[in-house]
């Protein structure tokens, strides 16, 4: 019975092409969406994840905030100025999950060199920031302790901002001038990084950095910094880290409330990606799951038609000792054998969007086996499901009446 009422099916199918592919097009599109979209979330979260762990490992980052009062007024009172460099070094000294602390001063200027004139962020900082941030150099030497110490003004660059000011030309020992609030200062190129791409806090490529004396000193004359990056001495302790971080923050500032600080630490970014992504793909996966409900509903309105036109068909088939459950698994066959179909192709369909998707993005394309699993079963359920109704109304069928149907 079955591979009979499976041959029936298929005859039938074949007989009305261009019918049986606009039905099984609701699935096509629902099944390949799916697929594309689950491809998307988790290629996405890979790569955004890999840029996190590529910036170094075990990373804590604490920032300073304006503290704001009731009705959520800004105060007077900034736990900026308390953000000094003598604090990482207590920070080091009071928290033993933590291996090092290095203070980082961030500022906006301009950098000119013969004609080439490009903005560019500089960052102040330590002989340590390219150690633990997995910064390696391509060309010359990072800061060194001396440099720090004597205040030398000398610089390095990423390796876009290198491209920008210099093109081909080598731009170890040129001059470069730094257009800072009014002022113009002379840096000598000490060296160039690798490339190291983008991140969540942009291109990491297109900055330069300097002794964080010199830009405390000498560029801002300042005494604070723009946020501490702390390194922990394993991923194991990364969480009590944290928690001594918090508890010398919450001392030092007298903050009970954390509203003068913030500490973020790489597994909660990760933790929050991975979260905002899965939500993002539940979210338009189910959007995609509706076309698979249309195409459901699409292929019961063409069963139905079916049954109409076969009414005849019907009548002479149960004339000729056909039964009721005969009549129910063919048409059940044929709706289910749209809804397959069309979930092979759009699987097919699915891949393509996904590998087209993933070079627009620069992503990974990643097929998930589960999705392509789940989308096809939820396809095979829809064929099933829409189509009941259709078989039952054949299966239900009068005989006497079906052949009398004109």
């Amino acid at each position: 019975m079955i591979l009979q009422s499976l041959k029936i099916a298929l005859e039938s199918l074949w007989a009305n092409k261009m019918r049986s592919i606009l039905s099984m097009l609701g699935i096509i599109i629902g099944v390949g969406a799916v697929i594309a979209i689950v491809s998307v979330g988790t290629g996405s979260t890979q790569q955004v994840t890999s840029r996190i762990a590529n910036l170094g490992s075990n990373m804590i980052t604490i920032y300073p905030r304006t503290p704001r009062g009731q009705g959520g007024m800004i105060m007077n009172v900034s736990s900026q100025d308390k953000f000094s460099l003598e604090l990482s070094d207590y920070i080091d000294k009071f928290c033993p999950s933590v291996i090092k602390v290095i203070p980082v001063k961030q500022i906006s200027g301009r950098l000119i060199s013969n004609d080439i004139n490009v903005s560019a962020n500089i960052l102040g900082t330590n002989i340590d920031y390219a150690k633990v941030n997995n910064y390696e150099i391509n060309t010359g030497n990072f800061i060194s302790e001396n440099d720090d110490k004597e205040r030398r003004q000398v610089m390095v660059l990423g390796s876009q901002l290198a491209e920008d000011l210099f093109e081909d030309d080598d731009p170890i020992g040129k001059r470069i001038k730094v257009s800072y609030n009014a002022q113009i200062y002379l840096f000598d190129v000490i060296g160039v990084m690798k490339e190291k791409g983008g991140s969540m806090g942009g291109d990491l490529d297109d900055r330069a950095y300097i002794p964080i004396s010199v830009a405390m000193k000498k560029l801002t004359n300042s005494n604070f910094v723009t946020n501490y990056i702390a390194q922990a001495a394993s991923s194991e302790k990364a969480a009590t880290a944290v928690s001594e971080l918090e508890n010398f923050m919450v001392k030092f500032l007298d903050d009970e409330e954390q509203e003068q600080f913030r500490i973020i630490s790489q597994d909660e970014i990760l933790d929050t990606v991975s979260s905002v992504t899965e939500t993002m793909s539940i979210m338009l996966g189910g959007i995609a799951a509706i076309s698979l409900l249309v195409g459901g509903i699409g292929i019961m309105n063409i069963m139905l038609v079916s049954v109409t036109e076969r009414t005849r068909e019907i009548g002479v088939r149960k004339a000729l000792g056909a039964r009721n459950a005969h009549i129910l698994f063919q048409f059940l066959m044929e709706s289910l054998n749209l809804s397959s179909f069309g979930g092979i192709l759009g699987i097919g369909f699915g891949w393509i969007a996904a590998y087209f998707l993933s070079q627009y993005g620069n992503w990974p394309m990643v097929i998930a086996p589960l999705s392509v699993g789940l989308a096809f079963g939820f396809a095979l359920f829809i064929g099933i499901f829409f189509g009941l109704y259709p078989a039952m109304k054949a299966a239900k069928m009068n005989p006497v009446d079906a052949l009398r149907y004109e």
